[in-house]
């Protein structure tokens, strides 16, 4: 059964307290011995002992204690214990908790008199309170105000039970004059709380009489107010606007509470822009004034909101919400930037830009924590304002290539990657780009930042002095060629040793010697002639930047510098008439391809060069040796409208993302349409005038059309019971985020009543039931809904399972109907997801949950077995869709989803087509936590087989 009770404790039955021992400290006269003694009865009553030989005891030594703790626990323990009998009737005992209930509140102590009347508010039994009711009404003008606002709420409380207006008929009207001479604002709080819930007309009545003093009220009546003004007007649209004034008069109320639920009821009731930005102007001054990092979260949530329905009126705020920037925190921070992102016009954009430019070079200046993540975050956010803006890239390219050798590679990929996009989407600033990134090149510490990098100069540098530029600064960063010689001993070393000073090894006694890895060695002095292990020193700022690289065994970037160099070589034939300086630059290029291939196949690395850098390189030099137009044309042109062709669909992409999150209404043929030219305007305010109009466009629109269909409600209907037995049960399934409730019908199909009918459910996986199970009565042919609510701590297929028990009055023993499992779907808590490639090979390199799945299926076609993936997870493709449009008879692509607890699932699919026509390869799920991985994998297990 379920109890009423206010008192939730962790008790451990492992070891119960005896009864004998309770009753002996409860007889004694020793206090802190009887407080623990009520503490372990009490605990043992909310674990489900009963207990009945304990009360006469506590009637007889604990009723008459004057102790405080000891009252409170007493009135606890009267709280939990049965009153009634099996037949709902009252106890005869319960005669003695009355008598001391009414001394109780006429006790002299007014702590006791006040924790009375608020046990009060949790008694059901009209039995109990009916004698107490003159003693509590007493109260109601007693001198204390601790006791007054207590009776008002046990008042309220005894109003609101079944025969409640019986016991008290004039209590809403006494309640009203205690409301008008009351001077305490918790105790007034409350009264207007009393007739809010029992008697509204009242209590509108008393704001609309007071409506001018109401800026002046507590806050905590304030928030009631609050309350009041939101249930009127969803029941009656029509009088608003009374009621908006009275909200927009509680904007300036000096608690932020009240500010924050302002905001929050002018958004839900009115559309008119005067509230809504009212309501902005709000959220923005407490993102300012606020220093707690949680506030500033839910503030700007609700920002968010108003920019999706609401984005005109939240344009004209988008600097005050900037301001935001000033956290430290990286959440809002990255929420900040998120919602400015998408309030960008072509008016405020430079204001924008200067803005976010000043924040990168704060970046430059401090040593804050995350720093580098901030930073990238920024770059970031204006390299989506240049493609969106492009005629702001001019401002901003400059000032972001200095950070090309920053230290935090997640950050000076992102500015390589921008700068790459600007310079093909900007022909003006080609040459100067150029210029700067030839300048600044020699920084670039990053491998991959550094590949990118070559990429921009082998394709954009087109004019003589630009190629040569190109060309010298290459070199340069190379350093002098061999990359490492063998001495006459046979010892290899670094060939650009010139000097003991500059880049030497001496192996000596107790010297330490850099290994090609990073590590010391040591070589005693005895050793020093017949010493021939090959070592390689580091290359060094003098070295340049790729030598250093290339020594540490980097041939994808050698492979990249070998392209490059091609690309150069090859527009240097076409802009240069000099064949004597062509010839020149094509034999250096070729001695460093060759330099470089040497030195992987040499033994000074620890592992040689890859393949497909080695036939990379060997390409190159072929090339040069002897080029025709067609492979000409490839390497020049080919490449660069690849790039072109990839940039176009990006942006594709990003149209249909933001066209699928547009909301799309429409109207019905028969919708009622007001013309707001022929409305009275009498007695309406310049607001109530706003609100008509965007309810008209609204309506006008289609946006107050529900688009949720019956039919996918039937849908998610599930039979619990048989059709022939006693009891039938179905369930309908719905889930919000981290609640799933079960509305479940229960029918009585027998023609006898069914007594103490129960639902009993229990749970598998991460699910948790939140209440206990309530016994009814059902007539027959009656049918009762009970509803189950049950909490979701993460995405992991669940299973919910029980039985219905009742009895009967002609069957002695219980009957027991077992009901159908529900099986919680984890496509429930899964929606497709955007994020980076680079930030899904992060995501996939940390993530330590990995579910490998076979394909089998009967789909003899790849893209219509991704598609089925696609359709059967709920995930989004991340791989473009040109990238999946040759038929090769192979097939991969990478899928994102996010769940509604924050965690990122990931899936690599990888298939290639049989000679017999048959799919094979594999699906690998990763995720962080280990129930979404095994939940996913089973998913696409069971549904990979269908084509449906």
């Amino acid at each position: 059964m379920e109890k009423s009770c206010t008192l939730l404790i962790h008790f451990d039955k492992g070891t119960p307290a005896i009864a004998n021992e309770i009753k002996e400290a409860l007889e004694g006269n020793d206090v802190p011995a009887k407080i623990d003694a009520m503490k372990k009865a009490i605990m043992l009553l909310l674990n489900g002992e009963t207990l009945p030989q304990l009360f006469i005891t506590i009637v007889r030594y604990v009723l008459p204690s004057e102790d405080h703790t000891v009252q409170k626990l007493l009135l606890l323990y009267l709280e939990i214990i049965e009153k009634t009998d099996t037949k709902g009737r009252v106890l005869p005992e319960m005669i003695l908790i009355c008598q001391n209930l009414r001394n109780n509140l006429q006790h002299p102590n007014e702590y006791i008199r006040g924790v009375t009347l608020r046990f009060l508010c949790r008694l059901n039994e009209t039995e109990i309170i009916e004698p107490l009711i003159p003693s509590v009404l007493q109260n109601l003008e007693d001198r204390h105000p601790f006791i007054r606002r207590n009776a008002i709420l046990a008042v309220m409380s005894i109003y609101k039970l079944p025969q409640g207006e019986q016991l008290l008929v004039d209590a809403p009207e006494m309640i009203e004059k205690v409301l008008l001479s009351e001077q305490d604002a918790s105790a007034k709080r409350n009264a207007f709380l009393m007739l809010f819930t029992c008697a509204q007309d009242r209590a509108v009545s008393y704001l609309l009489t007071h409506v001018d003093r109401v800026s002046e009220w507590g806050e905590l009546l304030q928030m009631v107010v609050l309350e009041l003004i939101r249930k009127v007007c969803r029941t009656n649209r029509a009088e608003k606007g009374k009621y908006i004034k009275i909200i927009i008069s509680l904007l300036n109320a000096p608690s932020t509470a009240v500010i924050y639920e302002c905001a929050g009821t002018l958004v839900s009731l009115s559309s008119a822009p005067t509230a809504i930005r009212a309501a902005a102007n709000t959220y923005c001054q407490l993102l300012l004034s606020q220093s707690d990092n949680n506030v500033k979260l839910i503030v700007l949530d609700r920002l968010n909101e108003l920019k999706s329905s609401h984005r005109d009126i939240m344009v004209d705020l988008i600097m005050d919400v900037l301001r935001a920037l000033s956290s430290p925190n990286l959440d809002i921070r990255r929420k900040t930037l998120d919602i400015v992102l998408e309030l960008i016009t072509p008016l405020n954009i430079n204001e924008v830009v200067l803005m976010l430019k000043k924040e990168v070079m704060k970046t430059q200046s401090g040593e804050l924590e995350k720093n580098g993540e901030y930073r990238q975050m920024l770059i970031q956010a204006i390299h989506s304002c240049a493609i969106k803006f492009p005629e702001v890239a001019s401002t901003v390219v400059h000032l972001l290539m200095d950070f090309l050798g920053d230290s935090n590679v997640a950050s000076a990929i992102d500015v390589v990657v921008f700068v790459r996009e600007i310079i093909e989407t900007n022909p003006k600033l080609r040459v100067s780009i150029i210029t700067r990134l030839l300048d600044t090149f020699y920084q670039i510490r990053a491998a991959r930042v550094c590949s990118c990098a070559l990429w921009i100069i082998g394709e954009y540098c087109l004019s003589l002095s630009e190629v040569e530029s190109g060309i010298a600064t290459i070199k340069q960063c190379l350093g002098e060629l061999p990359f490492y010689s063998v001495s006459e001993e046979g010892e290899a070393t670094d060939a650009s040793k010139k000097t003991p000073q500059a880049n030497s090894i001496t192996v000596s006694s107790r010297r330490p010697a850099v290994l090609a890895d990073g590590t010391y060695a040591t070589q005693s002095a005895a050793s020093e002639t017949a010493f021939s292990a090959p070592t390689v020193v580091q290359g060094s700022l003098v070295s340049g930047n790729i030598r250093s690289l290339l020594l540490t065994g980097d041939f994808f970037l050698g492979a990249v510098v070998a392209c490059t160099l091609t690309k150069l070589v090859l527009r240097l034939q076409e802009v240069q008439p000099s064949k004597v300086e062509v010839n020149k630059a094509t034999t250096q290029a070729l001695l460093i391809f060759v330099s470089m291939l040497q030195l992987g196949q040499s033994p000074v690395l620890p592992h040689p060069i890859d393949n497909d850098s080695n036939d990379r390189i060997v390409l190159c030099i072929r090339l040069l040796c002897d080029t025709g137009d067609g492979i000409r044309k490839i390497w020049l042109q080919s490449c660069r409208q690849s790039f072109v062709k990839m940039l176009s669909e990006k942006q594709l992409r990003e149209t249909e993302e933001l066209k699928a999150k547009a909301q799309v209404s429409h109207a019905q043929p028969d919708d009622l349409i007001d013309f707001y030219h022929l409305k009275s305007r009498k007695g309406m305010s310049q607001l109530e005038l706003e609100d008509e109009v965007q309810d008209d466009l609204k309506r006008a629109t289609g946006e107050f059309v529900n688009d949720n269909d019956d039919a996918n409600k039937l849908n998610r209907i599930l039979q619990l019971t048989g059709f022939s037995d006693p009891v039938y049960a179905e369930a309908y399934v719905s889930v919000h985020h981290y609640d799933i409730v079960l509305d479940i019908t229960v029918i009585n199909r027998t023609k006898e009543t069914l007594q103490n009918l129960c639902l009993e459910l229990a749970t598998m996986g991460d699910l948790k039931l939140v209440e206990r199970p309530q016994n009814y009565t059902l007539a027959p042919e009656s049918s009762k809904q009970i509803k189950a609510n049950i909490k979701v701590s993460s995405t992991e297929t669940g299973v919910i399972f029980g039985n219905i028990v009742y009895e009967t009055s002609n069957v002695l023993e219980r009957t027991v109907v077992v009901l159908n499992d529900i099986h919680i779907d984890i496509m429930d808590y899964i929606s497709p997801a955007v994020c980076t490639d680079a930030a899904f090979r992060t995501m996939w390199a940390e993530f330590e949950w990995e579910n490998k799945v076979a394909v089998n299926t009967v789909i003899q076609d790849e893209k219509e077995f991704l598609n089925h993936i696609i359709k059967s997870t709920n995930m989004k493709c991340l791989t473009p869709v040109s990238a999946l449009d040759d038929e090769c008879g192979f097939l991969a692509a990478n899928l994102y989803a996010k769940s509604v607890f924050g965690e990122d699932a990931l899936v690599n699919l990888s298939v290639e087509k049989q000679a017999d026509g048959k799919l094979s390869g594999y699906i690998r799920i990763r995720s962080k936590t280990q129930g979404i991985a095994l939940s996913l994998g089973d998913k696409i297990t069971l549904k990979q087989k269908g084509g449906g």
